[in-house]
């Protein structure tokens, strides 16, 4: 257990045993080199994260994949300002670390619509709702193998970027923005890049388009966590039941469908490739 996070976590350089074999499996299924702090979170309270994860994995390993690419298609972004290769290099950014950028934008951009969808379905099976029925994508692209940075404990991070985070943290959210997304913390290794992106979100934070952005994504999160539900065969439940659904509903609810749009708006202007203007 650290005190390092903004909510009680199991670092993945702590995990030992069954927590550890989780984290690994859900790194191999997920393709990425991280363990998003949903998991770490979960880990802390007896019995949740095996559950959780034995529930939703089939999920992961099959229909939620075309569903978050649904999600990814059909959430309408706000218009925001590109940022051209010439900019990025006058700020600093050079290739070599555009293309480490957009290695966390990848991955977040990939985990984040996931985790919507599957987290979705997992609170819809314990509380349904109703709405408009949503169909999956036709196709849903595969995630590359990506390796990212270790993870920099925001204490480690200077004062000006700890606040710079903390600004971009409350953009999109509409309660107590208390929950630090790991995105950002990621982005952290590029401080001119974090300022860049605060610069262009400030005015869509501002007229509201963000929050609105916000409620979109969980909306749609819900919509297609309904379809996914009826897949679901949940495991014998905890007696950590009640704390961990109240921990995904506070994370699907607020960080990820705040970050499913917000990190599709910084990679949508962020070049595809250093050479690309």
């Amino acid at each position: 257990m650290i005190q390092q996070e903004s909510v009680p976590s199991v670092l993945e350089t702590a995990a030992t045993g069954e927590i550890a074999d989780i984290y690994s499996d859900i790194r191999t299924t997920l393709n990425t080199s991280v363990v998003n702090l949903i998991w770490r979170n979960l880990a802390t309270m007896p019995g949740a994260l095996p559950w959780a994860w034995s529930t939703v994995r089939p999920l992961y390993l099959g229909a939620a994949a075309a569903h978050a690419e649904a999600a990814r298609r059909t959430l309408a972004l706000p218009d925001a300002p590109a940022f051209s290769t010439a900019l990025l290099s006058a700020a600093g950014i050079e290739p070599g670390a555009l293309t480490n950028i957009l290695k966390v934008l990848d991955s977040y951009h990939h985990t984040n619509a996931l985790a919507l969808v599957a987290l979705s379905a997992l609170l819809e099976h314990y509380d349904p709702t109703s709405g408009e029925p949503v169909q999956p994508w036709g196709t849903a692209p595969g995630a590359a193998q990506t390796e990212l940075p270790a993870l920099p404990p925001m204490a480690n991070l200077s004062a000006e970027v700890q606040r710079l985070i903390e600004e971009l943290n409350g953009f999109g959210e509409d309660t107590d923005a208390y929950l630090i997304a790991s995105m950002y913390r990621h982005l952290a290794y590029w401080p001119p890049y974090l300022a860049l992106v605060r610069t262009m979100l400030a005015p869509l934070q501002a007229d509201g388009s963000l929050n609105a952005l916000t409620r979109s994504a969980r909306a749609l999160g819900r919509a297609h966590g309904r379809v996914l539900s009826r897949q679901l065969a949940a495991a014998r439940s905890p007696d950590s039941l009640q704390q961990a659904l109240a921990a995904c509903r506070l994370f699907v609810e607020h960080p990820i469908a705040r970050m499913t749009g917000i990190c599709a708006i910084i990679r949508r202007a962020t070049p595809p490739h250093p050479g690309d203007a």
